[in-house]
């Protein structure tokens, strides 16, 4: 592999018009730019030396600027339950986490878009850690095609470290490469973006991406909300779902909203009829998440029959509620867990 540090641009990471922008100012013919574009994405090659149909001095040219960009997992781990998770480098010595969730014939991989977070969520392992910046896109796209499991991954998530909105710009971009012909090309239909709530990234993301959406909401009282999630301040419920109730969510576009159930916090009857109010009349899904305790977190996990119960009233309510199976608790890969301030050597 290519030292990632030593100056040059990775191409990993730029879009169809960025690469041939790139050879013309190399003097090169705007068709390499959709070879470079083929060898990055659809052939997912390590080297430059890989690239067999570009001249050599042009490649010679492009190793003297420019890096590959790719950066395999420095270890992994597995979870009796077959998930596994990934650590990867992410600049100045630092390390993020991505994990690769099996369920039948589905691979889901989640990965993460920053170093840490800033949205300081009270139950969060990732918000306890230092932070350590936006992920570039390179970064984002790298831990996609850079697992084992790449070549049958069959849907992604940015549900891991950091909040998708608050790293707006490479989000898009690395959505762009995941779903464009010339890139990735999955489906937008395949791929669920996260977030607390942002109003500029979400509007932005609402207007610019087709991909599906995810709003950790955790309670429907503004005043609790306010405790557990700061950001919460900036852009209150109501403010949130009335820009949520201007876009179409009655076709392919899904959205859901994610709920950690605290124990004896969120999970009263009181927070299913208030939260079936509020989300009266918008199509989509309530997924309940047991909390997972960790050593930073005063709260605990709610008994499974709390998790029912709570399922089954908002079922009743009108409100398409399921509970969400915790995979990967035993390595720190489930919900809330994945935190790394681990450095490196």
């Amino acid at each position: 592999m290519e030292n990632q540090n030593d100056g040059r641009l990775p191409l990993l990471g730029m879009s169809l018009t960025e690469l041939q922008s790139l050879t013309a100012r190399m003097g090169e013919a705007k068709f390499r730019g959709q070879q470079l574009a083929d060898w990055l994405y659809k052939r997912q090659v390590t080297e430059f030396s890989q690239m067999a149909n570009l001249p050599a001095p042009f490649r010679a040219r492009l190793q003297e600027q420019y890096t590959v960009g790719r950066e395999l997992p420095l270890s992994s781990v597995t979870s009796k339950d077959g998930t596994r998770k990934y650590l990867f480098p992410a600049g100045s010595a630092r390390t993020i986490e991505t994990a690769m969730i099996p369920d039948a014939d589905r691979r889901t991989l989640c990965i993460s878009c920053q170093v840490g977070c800033r949205m300081g969520c009270a139950f969060c392992a990732t918000g306890k850690q230092p932070w350590g910046g936006n992920l570039s896109t390179q970064s984002i796209v790298n831990q996609t095609i850079s697992v084992d499991e790449s070549s049958s991954l069959t849907n992604i998530v940015l549900m891991g470290m950091g909040e998708p909105m608050d790293n707006i710009d490479s989000v898009l971009a690395a959505l762009t490469v995941l779903t464009a012909p010339w890139g990735l090309a999955m489906s937008p239909r395949r791929i669920t973006v996260s977030t607390v709530g942002l109003k500029a990234g979400l509007q932005r993301f609402l207007n610019e991406s087709e991909c599906h959406l995810a709003v950790s909401l955790h309670t429907p009282f503004d005043d609790e909300r306010d405790e557990l999630m700061p950001a919460n301040h900036a852009f209150r419920i109501e403010e949130l779902l009335s820009l949520l109730r201007r876009y179409n969510w009655w076709g392919q576009r899904k959205l859901s909203f994610e709920y950690v159930v605290l124990a004896r916090q969120n999970d009263t009857p009181r927070h299913a009829e208030a939260l079936a109010q509020l989300l009266r009349g918008i199509p989509c899904l309530v997924n309940l998440i047991g909390y997972h305790p960790h050593p930073a977190s005063p709260f605990q996990r709610p008994s499974q029959v709390t998790l029912i119960q709570m399922r089954d009233h908002l079922n009743d309510l009108g409100i398409n509620t399921t509970i969400r199976t915790s995979r990967g608790m035993d390595i720190g890969a489930a919900c809330g867990l994945l935190s790394r301030t681990q450095r490196i050597p």
